[in-house]
């Protein structure tokens, strides 16, 4: 069995309205750190992939020697590089491009919510959108494919067919590079979006095309319908190749949703591993264990909206609900 751990060694320069993870504060973790982390689950699993970041890659001044020592404690396996990188070090480091070209990232996935101000709002800092242009172009320069992934709602739509006008330009440039939309999901900081999540109808036209797999989205009107009847409870799928994330706290966490209190595993400082590896095995949290006392007929009775045209995956619906109920229930 093989285990990804994701360790919030670093920390993140954004505070982006759309993280599904929820704001934490900034810290670095202990030197020492990864490899306790590792000792602790490494007697339960033959293969460990060790990742040093949760949040923004790479966002460490020596992180050619971190990714390298993310390959040496990591146990019969070398984790992977995936298409995310840091766009703020992508600006500021020159080495950094190379780097990623070293390490085999081919395509880099870059996050846009609007232009100019729009961007830095929902980025969390000045100068964001100014940064994502200059990473862009960074990117087509150093060999390394842009996609820009934009998080569209009532408030940015309009900005998202700038956006999209926009990279047609840049197509003419790097006629490979990738372009997509969606609504995101509805936990973390996009739980706080609701109100002005995006009804089916608005969606504009054009963007269609572009609209991640546009025949899976439901209204949340069609959602309720689905769910009105449905005894079942709440279930999550414990995948033979777990992850866990790790915050710089040492809190662990399922990688099912956003990482609040009602979702804690453990501690790895306070809990012992006999006891965490219990708790994974069985399902024994706060949340997994109230998944038992309650069924998506009655979670749709209590937060649901029969009449709203706010736009979901299902998947993505169940658990905005499962989460209201918990932190409306507790």
């Amino acid at each position: 069995m093989k285990l990804s751990l994701c360790v919030d060694m670093y920390g993140c320069p954004n505070r982006c309205k759309h993280c599904w993870l929820g704001h934490m504060p900034n810290r670095n973790m202990e030197e020492g750190s990864d490899e306790m982390i590792m000792d602790f689950f490494s007697p339960y699993f033959e293969e460990i992939d060790f990742y040093s970041w949760l949040r923004e890659p790479d966002y460490c001044d020596h992180y050619e020697g971190r990714w390298k020592r993310d390959i040496g404690v990591s146990k019969n396996t070398i984790p992977e590089r995936f298409e995310l990188a840091s766009f703020w070090r992508i600006v500021r480091d020159e080495n950094y491009i190379p780097f990623l070209k070293k390490t085999g990232v081919k395509k880099v996935q870059l996050t846009l919510f609007g232009t100019g101000d729009i961007q830095d709002f929902y980025v969390g800092r000045k100068g964001a959108y100014r940064e994502v242009l200059k990473a862009t172009d960074l990117l087509i320069e150093g060999g390394i494919i842009p996609r820009w992934q934009c998080f569209i709602n009532e408030e940015n739509k309009e900005e998202i067919v700038k956006i999209l006008h926009l990279y047609e330009e840049y197509k003419k440039k790097c006629p490979e590079m990738e372009f997509f939309v969606h609504e995101g999901t509805c936990d973390g900081e996009n739980e706080k979006l609701y109100p002005v999540r995006i009804e089916k109808d608005d969606i504009p036209k054009e963007l269609i095309p572009y609209y991640l797999e546009y025949e899976s989205v439901l209204t949340e009107r069609e959602c309720v319908e689905l769910l009105k009847e449905e005894d079942s409870h709440p279930s999550f799928c414990f995948e033979d190749d777990p992850v866990l994330y790790i915050s710089n706290t040492y809190d662990v966490f399922f990688n099912f949703t956003h990482m609040k209190k009602e979702w804690k595993i453990g501690n790895l400082r306070e809990d012992t591993s006999e006891e965490i590896m219990r708790r994974i095995t069985e399902g024994d949290t706060y949340a997994l264990r109230s998944a038992k006392d309650v069924t998506w007929k009655k979670l749709v009775q209590m937060y649901g909206d029969p009449d709203s045209e706010k736009v979901f995956r299902l998947d993505d619906y169940k658990m905005y609900l499962f989460n209201s109920y918990l932190e409306g229930g507790k």
